[in-house]
């Protein structure tokens, strides 16, 4: 099967020198899955072309409410801090 044969859903969000993908996927059983990655442009000393270094995150179904519980609290906890002034 060709990877892109399963891919459902794709959102690309690219910040400053970082791309990150968020990817929906199915598995042959036609369950989902997500992907992230990050993606991010390097150069060699020599100057050349430069090419992409990528991070990827698998993220089963099994764990989507509790990967989700986490990132929004992280997140209110930045808002919290950023209206304590706390940072």
């Amino acid at each position: 099967m060709n990877s892109d044969q399963n891919e459902i859903y794709s959102k690309v969000v690219r910040a400053g020198k970082r791309t990150y993908f968020f990817d929906i996927k199915s598995t042959k059983g036609n369950d989902l899955y997500i992907t992230l990655t990050e993606s991010k442009k390097t150069y060699s000393d020599e100057g050349g072309d430069g090419n992409y270094q990528k991070h990827k995150i698998f993220l089963y179904k099994e764990d989507f409410e509790k990967f989700k519980e986490g990132l929004d609290d992280v997140l209110n906890k930045i808002d919290e801090l950023k209206n304590d002034n706390k940072i």
